[in-house]
């Protein structure tokens, strides 16, 4: 039987990345917490400890959650998360992204828990064309989504000097890829993320696959990526998260390949693993869209001995074609996003 070792609550714990996190945690002996609006999520994603449905502007209901479970640490993934609708609506990510991560982190600091492994990405960066980036590079977002993670990140620093807020944060880009065991997978509505795109429209169930913009200053014209695999994304926050209650420092780490990948590769790789045809529509550049963003993660490799096993593109796109293949995502899209009937 494994040792309990607390528990932790994971914000955004019912979606994609959360809910591996929640996966991983329970393995390495911790009872994750998912605590999530289900704006997004998914309740049949939460397999691994209990739910509570809450949002992160409610400071009476975090309240209440850390005062029943008494946490040893945070995972913060709960955000809004789309760079176009971030130029768009620019108040609404200042408000809901920076206002609820600053009600988190009182609500932890109001029952001693002062251990914080934050998601935050590598749009705080900005475009940095042709540059690896590294934690040293400078953070100049150029959106309101990347500009909020930044806010939070500062926050972090703010709360460490005047409580001693411990925290780790990780900056990454492209999340794809799903649970090799197709417990759980990627399933967002409506679908923004590229993978999962371009394997709907070799299902049949998209007509076409839009590239946006292909006069990038890349090789192919189309943006680059550095994908990394979900399952060692959330590997990386189990070590950050022991790091962390080893007593050692505040730390930020970057998480990448240090390889991108353009649009056109990704397409062409989809095509390859799946055999299958696919249309594709070539449309207008999105707004706050960079072009090259791709993240060495040296410091994560050295210090947390971290490695992205799982993170070749081919290998990506094969674990998550076999989650859309395996039906699951179409039975939680039937049944709604709590069959339970509490939302």
């Amino acid at each position: 039987m494994s040792v309990d070792r607390g528990h932790v609550i994971v914000t955004g714990g019912a979606g994609y990345i959360g809910s591996h996190a929640c996966k991983a945690l329970s393995a390495a002996g911790f009872v994750p917490v998912a605590f999530d609006n289900l704006s997004t999520g998914w309740a049949q994603a939460v397999k691994y400890g209990p739910l509570e449905i809450g949002d992160l502007m409610d400071r009476a209901r975090l309240d209440a959650v850390f005062a029943k479970y008494r946490p040893v640490a945070v995972m913060h993934f709960a955000a809004l998360s789309l760079v176009g609708e971030s130029m768009q609506f620019p108040g609404r990510y200042w408000r809901e992204n920076v206002t609820g991560a600053l009600n988190l982190i009182e609500a932890a600091l109001r029952t001693d828990c002062k251990d914080f492994i934050f998601s935050s990405t590598c749009a705080t960066f900005g475009d940095h064309d042709g540059v690896t980036l590294t934690e040293e590079t400078e953070q100049r977002p150029i959106n309101a989504y990347g500009g909020s993670k930044k806010a939070i990140e500062e926050m972090l620093r703010d709360f460490a000097e005047s409580d001693g807020l411990g925290h780790v944060i990780f900056r990454y880009f492209n999340v794809a890829g799903a649970d090799p065991e197709c417990e759980i997978g990627e399933l967002h509505r409506p679908e923004t993320h590229l993978i999962p795109i371009v394997i709907e429209a070799t299902q049949g169930k998209r007509e076409s696959v839009a590239v946006f913009g292909d006069d990038y200053p890349t090789p192919d014209g189309t943006c680059i990526r550095d994908y990394v695999h979900v399952v060692d994304l959330v590997n990386a926050h189990i070590a950050g998260l022991e790091w962390r209650l080893a007593g050692k420092e505040n730390r930020a780490f970057n998480l990448g390949t240090g390889h991108g990948y353009s649009v056109r590769e990704v397409i062409d790789t989809v095509k390859r693993v799946t055999n299958a045809p696919l249309t594709v529509q070539q449309a207008p550049r999105r707004a706050g869209d960079a072009s090259y963003l791709v993240s060495g993660s040296q410091r994560a490799i050295e210090e947390l001995t971290w490695r992205p096993l799982r993170s070749s593109l081919e290998t990506i796109v094969e674990d998550a074609y076999q989650w859309h293949q395996s039906g699951i995502s179409d039975q939680w899209l039937a049944e709604g996003r709590d069959p339970s009937g509490r939302t």
